[in-house]
């Protein structure tokens, strides 16, 4: 659409942290360091769908991560570009509901540096056995624990796009050999090695720390399930950022109050807040994050930097990055 005026539609959701409200305030600064694309736009910015009726008549591109579905080719006839907040969109599958002329774009490639960090946080402590220790001090208890170093021991990282390449520097920096496990068997750096999820079953049993970074899809639901935990040493630990439903969280609840699993640090849940009543939080050697593993306050700044970028291949014609394949459902 050379030389027109874009419409542009920003949408967010006061239940969700405010980590991931796009302001008027965040858009201004975005825009000033856009200043020649920003020109081609004219933006509206809603907040719980109170003006989303009227702004779907003139949408040509919309940055909403829960966008409506219903009717949306009648109620929308201009849009032809939606741009998540967020990099998992199992929350909007099946896709069945979005036109094909309809480009769908995550926010992949974001939340490594974040990751890298947290995963590097998470095989440091469950190596050291800190959840074991932390407990004992709560009972003023004194009990030294002695562990080899991370050096040496191998991550398995279940999923390697942007969350599990960060896990597995994190996990080389830290000494560790890294096999990936990817639906298609491939994989780059920093892998060692490479496995298809069709391979699993082979591969569990050379994990000290399995780290779980998988979207969550039809075929990576309960992939983790317990029998598959089973074949983990009994002092294996695991790291979840990716999605709770990958994991059998019941499995891995009874596993570390038998022992047979050493440690654990769980960032992802269903529902989210975990309700207080939840059996997890007094789960032995497991250490609660609130899914904090991949965001940082710098979160919206950089994801429209992104989408600016995004906005120019838009308007050149050219394929768009971060593009959801709506087959298979990231």
């Amino acid at each position: 659409m050379p030389g027109d005026v874009v419409h542009l539609h920003l949408e967010s959701f006061r239940k969700r942290p405010a980590l991931f409200h796009i302001t008027e305030e965040l858009w201004n600064a975005a825009a000033r360091r856009h200043r020649t694309l920003a020109k081609r736009l004219r933006v509206t910015i809603g907040w719980d769908g109170d003006i989303i009726g009227e702004a779907l008549k003139t949408a040509d591109v919309m940055i909403n991560s829960n966008p409506p579905r219903e009717e949306l080719r009648r109620r929308a006839p201009r849009l032809r570009w939606i741009q998540t907040t967020g990099a998992g969109i199992d929350g909007l599958l099946p896709l069945d509901w979005l036109p094909r002329d309809i480009a769908l774009t995550n926010n992949r490639w974001a939340h490594g540096p974040k990751a890298e960090d947290s995963c590097a946080m998470a095989i440091s402590l469950l190596n050291s056995r800190l959840p074991q220790m932390l407990a004992a001090q709560r009972s003023h208890a004194w009990q030294p624990v002695y562990t080899t170093p991370v050096a040496g021991k191998t991550a398995v990282v279940v999923g390697f796009g942007d969350l599990g390449q960060a896990a597995g520097r994190a996990a080389k920096k830290l000494g560790a050999r890294v096999i990936a496990v990817t639906r298609s068997g491939k994989a780059t750096q920093p892998a060692d090695a490479v496995f298809p999820v069709k391979r699993i079953d082979s591969v569990l049993p050379k994990a000290d720390f399995l780290i779980v970074t998988a979207p969550l899809t039809p075929e990576t639901r309960n992939l983790l399930s317990r029998a598959r935990l089973d074949r983990l040493k009994h002092d294996a630990c695991l790291v979840n950022i990716g999605r709770s439903p990958v994991v059998d969280y019941d499995a891995v609840r009874e596993k570390l109050e038998q022992g047979t699993l050493a440690g654990a640090v769980l960032d992802v849940f269903q529902p989210e807040p975990l309700p207080a009543d939840s059996p997890l939080w007094d789960t032995p050697n497991l250490v609660i994050t609130p899914h904090v593993s991949c965001d940082d306050p710098r979160y919206i700044d950089r994801l429209l930097d992104t989408w600016f970028e995004n906005f120019g291949r838009f308007l050149e014609g050219k394929p768009l990055k971060n593009r959801i394949d709506p087959r298979r459902g990231y």
